[in-house]
């Protein structure tokens, strides 16, 4: 074979081998972009996932909330008082105007340590809009800034008739509005529902704790009613209030 012909030859390899190495690197790249849009994707639908459990049912509990993370707390007298409470239930709204007044000026006044429980039994008298949990939401998005008593007030004090749609997420926030709440936190928090899960959370430890109507008064860890089983009027609360105190 004349030289020519064997450096044409080797010229040819060289060119073919190349063009291998090139398919071989091809590959590797087509591969490794292959990988990395897997992972991207794997990496996107996880944080769909995540967000989306974020969206509907993930437990955001109230810094503010006390009792195991439950209830919202006024005063700090000696005396522990709780109140659980729904705020579609009637019967507490006449607990509340009897009084209520009466437990919010021993709190002030440090006499008792006063713990409001919102809790969410009576969701289905409310033509599905879910109003009691809405409400006890709402009031856990109130007591994050500071004004959690005075959106229960203003609550009880426009309390919705059983059996209808209680109040809309607008109007709880207009009521809020107008005893100071204006931030839109609150109002996010309101609408996005960011504690009807913690709402779930407490009215299900309501129910370990053996207590199943509303309102259910607890002076020192026990639980007071009147002759019957009757709501205790304020006459019995605050004579029992006052024995406890010593």
């Amino acid at each position: 074979m004349s030289k020519g012909k064997r450096d044409r030859t080797t010229q040819a390899r060289e060119i073919v081998a190349k063009q291998q190495a090139a398919e071989r690197r091809r590959k590797v790249t087509l591969w490794t972009s292959v990988g990395v849009v897997l992972v991207l994707f794997l990496a996107g639908l996880v944080g769909y996932t995540v967000m989306s459990r974020q969206d509907d049912g993930t437990l955001v509990t109230p810094a503010a909330a006390v009792d195991d993370g439950t209830a919202f707390a006024v005063g700090n007298g000696p005396v522990t008082v709780d109140v659980y409470e729904d705020f579609l239930c009637p019967a507490c709204a006449n607990f509340e105007k009897a009084s209520g007044a009466t437990l919010q000026e021993m709190a002030t006044a440090s006499k008792i340590t006063l713990r409001i429980h919102p809790v969410a039994i009576l969701d289905r008298f409310s033509n599905g809009t879910e109003y009691s949990t809405r409400s006890a939401g709402a009031a856990a998005a109130a007591a994050e800034e500071g004004k959690f008593l005075e959106l229960h007030n203003v609550l009880y004090a426009n309390q919705p008739a059983e059996n209808s749609d209680g109040l809309s997420n607008d109007k709880i926030v207009e009521l809020a509005k107008s005893v100071g709440l204006t931030s839109e936190t609150f109002a996010t928090a309101v609408n996005e529902g960011t504690y009807k899960a913690w709402a779930t959370k407490a009215t299900e430890k309501f129910s370990d704790r053996d207590f199943t109507g509303t309102p259910t008064i607890v002076v020192n860890g026990t639980q007071l009613t009147g002759p019957g089983d009757t709501v205790p009027t304020t006459e019995l609360l605050t004579q029992t209030i006052e024995k406890a105190a010593g």
